[in-house]
């Protein structure tokens, strides 16, 4: 692979591989943003930096996010704290067995005056949308979800309705608690660009916590350090930052090597290569690089790819996971170097 020097030269004129141009004035100026913004959130959620960065990933992405972990590590916070930061709408949806389609969605409603039917938007016409315990919706609610987080629309009557830009799911689900639940099936687990865990705090942080919340410290007290319009412009320019032809194919042959392991049944689909593709774009402009590392893909492929993938029954009673065939993937597989792939 060739050195950061001929990468920023070559990515500077533009990328012969995909045929974009680059935007290497608003990647500078989003990578000045990004910063802002996680110093705005840090004001309210303490730690949680690489959590931070995913969820700014996501929102590059045009993608979405599966917060998986236990009750009161401050999933909530971090949406609204993202939202009040970039001045973005939000709103929560509590996930309940009997909560319809429509009180996701919207729904239309007479009016007696005008004798005629008006649509009542539902939460989902926000543009940060907490989905608090999916999966204790029915899988007809669930369902609801994918044509909003997989096309950026909703059908209501018949009349479809785009959503406004940008757009972030943040559904939430508690891997430990399973009764009165609804197991999340493969379609709509494969439209989450990543799951991510929080994690407990450490003694020093969980200190910190019980501090600012003794003083009041919320996401309500923040103000925006940025906008919609800028979040749209870092959308189209993170799609220009540089991929090396041989990093592309390492992307692929990490996403083809979880169909060919033993202990899956069913593989990650193409959609993960392109999301991994694209979610290594917008880290590397967070963290303030108009071109992807080897290290970008490795760190982002456990958040990205292990929620795509089905176990064999018998891997499953060994007590395997697909984080473990992840992370056997990744050993294996030769990283690219200067001459080529290894």
């Amino acid at each position: 692979m060739a050195d950061a020097a001929d990468r920023t030269t070559k990515a500077a004129a533009g990328d012969s591989a995909t045929g974009l141009t680059k935007d290497t004035a608003g990647l500078v100026e989003f990578a000045r943003t990004a910063s802002s913004v996680r110093e705005s959130i840090g004001r309210v959620i303490v730690g949680k930096a690489d959590v931070v960065e995913l969820v700014l990933v996501a929102l590059l992405c045009e993608g979405h996010i599966l917060l998986e972990d236990v009750p009161g590590v401050g999933k909530t916070m971090m949406a609204r704290s993202t939202a009040a930061s970039l001045g973005l709408r939000f709103a929560r949806v509590q996930c309940t067995p009997d909560l319809l389609p429509a009180d996701i969605l919207g729904t239309s409603v007479y009016n007696p005056n005008t004798r005629d039917f008006e649509f009542r938007p539902g939460p989902i016409m926000n543009q940060i949308v907490l989905t608090d315990e999916i999966n204790r919706a029915t899988p007809r609610t669930q369902s609801a979800l994918l044509e909003a987080m997989g096309e950026g629309q909703v059908t209501v009557d018949g009349v479809t309705r785009r959503l406004d830009t940008p757009f972030l799911v943040l559904a939430t689900q508690n891997p430990i608690e399973f009764e009165g639940t609804f197991p999340l099936p493969e379609a709509q687990l494969d439209r989450f660009l990543m799951r991510v865990q929080m994690g407990y705090p450490d003694a020093g942080e969980e200190r910190e916590i019980v501090l600012r919340q003794v003083k009041g410290v919320r996401p309500d007290g923040l103000t925006a350090v940025a906008g919609p319009e800028d979040v749209v412009k870092a959308q189209a320019a993170v799609r220009t930052v540089h991929v090396e032809p041989d990093l592309l194919r390492y992307i692929i042959d990490l996403v083809a090597a979880t169909r060919q392991h033993a202990d899956i049944a069913l593989g990650a689909s193409p959609r993960a290569s392109i999301n991994l593709f694209r979610a290594s774009q917008a880290l590397a402009a967070v963290r303030g690089r108009d071109y992807i590392l080897p290290d970008d893909v490795q760190y982002l492929a456990p958040a990205v790819l292990t929620h795509r993938m089905v176990l064999k029954p018998e891997s499953q009673l060994r007590g395997r996971s697909t984080a473990d065939v992840v992370r056997e993937v990744l050993e294996r597989k030769a990283l690219p170097i200067e001459e080529g792939v290894g």
